[in-house]
């Protein structure tokens, strides 16, 4: 039965499925970004952090002059092909070398969750504030009942120990078991979802937009 499960939860979370969840979700809030900068000067000069050019491709941001995309990330991104978009090797966690207001707009697409620290996920938040004219962020929701990553029902509410137990003996989501005690907590501790009125608190100026699973909130966008 957990094999079972855990395919059609894979299969659903795989961008690259043609009728997966994740695929359908993508789109529209591609298409949701899109109509959210149609009201913006053009070009339009965009910050990802965390971002990577697949996240991208296959959308009509993809060698198009109306947009220039700067890519932050710590891993190499395949953009030297792609006319309008940039990379910086950086860890989103130190953006002191950007400038008040440098871009129009900074975009982050699952990412504020692992930054694993309530503080230090508000410290992101102001420097997305400060260096972005207007910004638009997507988080999962924390009270959705299967855990993104892991993919493991309501993995997100289980003490610590459980949760290290776990990962070290399945393979849970994207991750392979964790047999080594230390890897294990520190993937049980690598991902800290937010919940509504955290996110309000740390954007206190933003609107949210809920992507949603039937009738649940699967994520949350806020954007300004």
């Amino acid at each position: 039965m957990f094999g079972k499960l855990r395919s059609y939860l894979l299969y659903n979370a795989n961008q690259n499925n043609e009728n997966s969840i994740s695929k359908q979700l993508r789109e529209k809030r591609l298409k949701f970004f899109s109509e959210f900068c149609s009201r913006f000067e053009k070009p339009v000069n965009i910050l990802d952090l965390g971002g990577s050019d697949y996240h991208w491709r296959n959308s009509e941001f993809i060698n198009n002059k109306d947009f220039h995309i700067t890519v932050v990330n710590t891993e190499e991104q395949n953009t030297k092909e792609l006319r309008n978009f940039s990379f910086i090797k950086r860890d989103v966690t130190d953006l002191k070398f950007f400038e008040d207001k440098e871009y129009d707009v900074v975009y982050s697409n699952s990412l504020l969750e692992h930054i694993n620290n309530f503080d230090e996920q508000r410290k992101l938040a102001e420097e997305v504030m400060r260096i972005g004219r207007h910004y638009f962020v997507q988080t999962p929701n924390y009270y959705f009942p299967v855990e993104p990553h892991f993919l493991f029902p309501f993995f997100q509410f289980l003490p610590a120990e459980m949760k290290v137990n776990l990962i070290k003996k399945y393979d849970l989501g994207w991750f392979k078991k964790e047999v080594d005690a230390v890897r294990a907590n520190e993937l049980a501790n690598s991902v800290r979802l937010l919940k509504e009125r955290e996110l309000k608190k740390i954007f206190p100026n933003g609107k949210i937009f809920y992507e949603k699973y039937f009738l649940l909130k699967k994520s949350f966008i806020i954007y300004s």
